[in-house]
């Protein structure tokens, strides 16, 4: 059981590399369960978290899968993918939904969370829209930030990084290490049995 940690979440010398942090996975493995570890063990340790946790949503026996974006703060769920109809081509990605789940976890930030939690840094963020505003946002208020990081992206993540991010597999003794390093934590001692 984790205690509240008592020091001042934004430590102002946390090195930059620190407070930005890479999940890298293979294309088309989405760490699910990862990032589901992560929001957990923060919540665990009482962290106030913002940003987005990502669910598939599968409909058809094809295993066509759909994206719903769950926001950490409300547990509001926002569907990413419009449904145009079967023989539909093209990118179906509602960016207008995007946009309003962009504009959400911006208000959000206000509240000076602990840690932001994005779920990829995807083609659309690669192109510099989609929720990429956000870890600027974050960063400038001290506000560390996690993100998934698909192989086929490392290098505009890199551009876009500057050499300000560690990069993490999805090993959870990785991610445990550097939660541990920027949220220091008491771990709840249990009393000593009573002499006899």
């Amino acid at each position: 059981m984790y205690a509240q940690h008592s020091d001042p979440p934004h430590n102002a010398a946390m090195r930059p590399q620190q407070s930005l942090v890479a999940i890298v996975y293979a294309n088309d493995a989405y760490p699910q369960s990862t990032f589901e570890g992560i929001v957990e063990d923060c919540r665990r340790r009482g962290l106030r978290l913002a940003g987005v946790l990502q669910h598939p949503v599968c409909s058809d026996a094809a295993g066509h899968c759909d994206v719903v974006l769950e926001e950490l703060t409300t547990g509001l769920r926002t569907d990413l993918f419009e449904d145009r109809g079967p023989g539909a081509s093209g990118c179906r990605l509602d960016e207008a939904a995007l946009a309003e789940v962009n504009g959400r976890v911006a208000r959000s930030l206000d509240a000076a969370p602990d840690l932001l939690i994005l779920n990829k840094f995807g083609k659309v963020e690669a192109e510099g829209r989609g929720l990429l505003d956000l870890v600027g946002m974050a960063i400038d208020r001290g506000i560390p930030v996690v993100i998934g990081v698909p192989i086929r992206n490392l290098e505009p993540w890199r551009r876009f990084a500057g050499g300000m991010s560690v990069e993490l597999s999805r090993d959870p003794s990785e991610i445990g290490g550097w939660l541990n390093r920027t949220f220091p934590v008491a771990i709840a001692q249990s009393p000593e049995p009573a002499a006899c």
